[in-house]
């Protein structure tokens, strides 16, 4: 409530806050979206609008949110135009959502109290450190998204308002004890088979493939056949970790730095604070006369953090008796912060203070002073940084020359690679679904598949792949994507067709046995004349690795008796199975930990589905408007 933070911060927090509660795409198929500057609303529901802003903060949320959780390889889904239509068509979706169950909330007489609100910002992880709240990350990242307490705790309020409307729909759904057995009774069941794996190859002397069958094939498959661009590249990279090992540094160089940086190794004054907070509100002679008359009280004798946690209007600092934890300049209001750095001695208390926010008498609890760290206590780090800081100056030197040479001489690497003083290397031929790790990054692959560096043959601007690291790369080889001719492929089509057709046969000779065996004929001999014989599996449960899964997967469609127990199934190596299944084992009793867990999921699995079913149900019911513009 009382900072002024003023010292950014990275990381998903801001994006974790402004996300907070939001229910995960569940909904789609709501009309196109286009951003427009020339309007402020992008959908009205039952008449309420949805604004621009919101939108983009949503969006900017959920975008910051994956790309936290996802890297490098959603950030270039991004990049694709129409994902990101997409993705902001399922963010406006998912807003429409909110803003029908805020409305029913509202309807039903929904509420959500102060108590609660506090009670889920203290809990919040977003605002703990070391698994406990804390009062100034809560400020800072509140501040960073531009909230004030208020508005945040009001922010909160609807959220949890829909949350509570969304518990409402669940807490409904169960799950009996008996689905919860007969679930648990499926899904340990086991089952007992016989089967005989009947060898496709044993056909593919009998198979012909004729030119008409491979033309058919080449035909009704033609986009099979074609190729991806490729090409070969040289390349000549440079980090600023090949320069370190030649640069020297002397005692005299870390001395002097020392003395010419040694503010650097001054631990600034810290002083730990608390305070006691009187918003002023309507009425700001009464909240003064409330804030001296807590002074007096202090003065003679009163507790301190007993009087914050009984009448601060900080609400959080007081759970902890006033508690700012350690403060230092720039991190507060400006009249708070004079008054606060103005004490002298740990227990002093300041006069009644006046900021923007209202009255403060604060109490200083801590005070450290400033601590200045000996050269011998840093002459190893010292000596690192001008290692690393004289390899960087030598490297931005030699890059830049690079650069220069690489496009003086675009038609060979050598030069550039002389001056490097590094090697060119290079890659086999490779796609863009291919891209050799070392090269791997997005603009050098834009590059080496450009217009420019395939047709005209030179060599690339310097590319920068990190504040330490620059390549220059050339396309040594390039083949162009086209379509496979016939001949290149007709061989390969062949062994297809013969696999394909061998497979065919094998499926259809198995039919025929199990037509035999559904008429009570033994087909042993049949087996035989194949080299085939009946294998057995006991106990086969539904997530058995050592039989092929076709079988496994048939196994458990299979009835215990009649023409419904056996089966033929094609496996994924290409052979074929006849499946029996010869007995069914039921599960042992299951105990009550684990009827109880299947009886949550049941549950939970229904209350999904009951809650997906009642928001489509308002959707239906509603007004809904999407301002498509151009």
């Amino acid at each position: 409530m009382l900072e002024r933070i003023r010292e950014g911060s990275q990381g998903p927090w801001a994006m974790i806050i402004i996300g907070l509660v939001v229910l995960s795409f569940v909904f789609a198929g709501v009309g196109s979206y286009l951003n427009s500057s020339g309007q402020t609303v992008a959908a009205t529901v039952n008449g309420e609008e949805i604004s621009l802003n919101e939108l983009e903060r949503a969006y900017q949320a959920q975008r910051g949110r994956m790309e936290a959780q996802y890297g490098e390889s959603i950030s270039a889904m991004f990049s694709d135009e129409a994902y990101l239509k997409q993705f902001r068509q399922g963010v406006l979706d998912n807003l429409i959502n909110e803003a029908l169950v805020e409305q029913k909330a509202r309807e039903l007489g929904l509420r959500i109290s102060d108590n609660q609100i506090r009670e889920t910002i203290l809990n919040m992880q977003e605002f703990q450190l070391s698994g406990q709240f804390n009062n100034e990350r809560y400020l800072s990242i509140l501040r960073q998204n531009g909230f004030q307490p208020s508005d945040f705790r009001e922010y909160l309020r609807v959220q949890l308002t829909r949350e509570q409307l969304a518990r409402s729909l669940g807490v409904s759904d169960f799950a009996l004890p008996g689905e919860a057995k007969a679930v648990f009774a499926l899904q340990a069941q086991t089952r007992n088979a016989r089967y005989a794996v009947v060898k496709s190859a044993q056909f593919a002397d009998d198979i012909v493939v004729s030119d008409t069958d491979i033309q058919g094939y080449y035909d009704a498959n033609i986009s099979d056949f074609d190729t991806e661009e490729k090409v070969a590249v040289s390349y000549v990279t440079l980090t600023v970790d090949d320069l370190t090992a030649d640069v020297t540094v002397t005692p005299e160089d870390i001395a002097q730095w020392y003395e010419e940086n040694k503010d650097q190794f001054i631990t600034e004054e810290q002083r730990r604070v608390s305070h006691i907070l009187i918003e002023s509100g309507e009425d700001d002679a009464a909240a003064k006369s409330k804030a001296e008359a807590l002074l007096s009280e202090l003065r003679s004798g009163a507790d301190f953090a007993e009087l914050a946690e009984e009448n601060s209007d900080d609400t959080f600092s007081a759970e902890n008796g006033g508690d700012l934890d350690y403060i230092a300049p720039g991190m507060m209001d400006d009249a708070f912060e004079r008054a606060a750095f103005a004490l002298s001695s740990v227990g002093e208390l300041s006069e009644v203070i006046q900021s923007e926010y209202g009255y403060h008498i604060i109490k200083l609890t801590d005070l450290q002073p400033e601590k200045v760290q000996s050269l011998a206590e840093v002459t190893d780090e010292i000596s690192e940084n001008l290692v690393a800081d004289k390899a960087t100056e030598r490297f931005y030197e030699i890059q830049s020359r690079m650069a220069e040479v690489a496009f003086e001489v675009p038609d060979t690497l050598d030069e550039v690679a002389a001056i490097a003083e590094q090697p060119v290397e290079t890659t086999a031929l490779f796609s863009r679904g291919n891209v050799p790790s070392e090269i791997d990054f997005p603009q050098v692959v834009s590059s080496v598949f450009s217009v420019e560096l395939i047709e005209e043959g030179v060599n690339s601007d310097l590319i920068e792949l990190d504040g330490e690291t620059v390549i220059v790369v050339r396309v040594s080889e390039h083949e162009p994507q086209r379509t496979k001719a016939l001949d290149e492929v007709k061989d390969d089509i062949a062994v297809s067709l013969r696999a394909e057709k061998a497979q065919q046969a094998a499926q259809s000779w198995a039919e025929e046995q199990l037509a035999l065996l559904n008429q009570g004929e033994s087909i042993d001999d049949q087996l035989a004349s194949r080299d085939v014989s009946w294998e057995t599996a006991e106990n086969v449960n539904r997530a058995d690795a050592q039989l092929p899964r076709g079988i496994v997967d048939t196994l458990f469609t299979l009835a215990p008796s009649g023409d419904r127990s056996k089966h033929v199934v094609t496996l994924l190596n290409g052979d074929v199975a006849l499946v029996e299944l010869t007995g069914v084992n039921a599960a042992e009793e299951a105990n009550e930990t684990a009827i109880d867990a299947i009886a949550e999921r049941l549950a939970a699995m229904n209350s999904q589905m009951s809650y997906q079913a009642y928001v489509e149900g308002l959707r239906e019911g509603a007004d809904i408007e999407i301002k498509t513009v151009r």
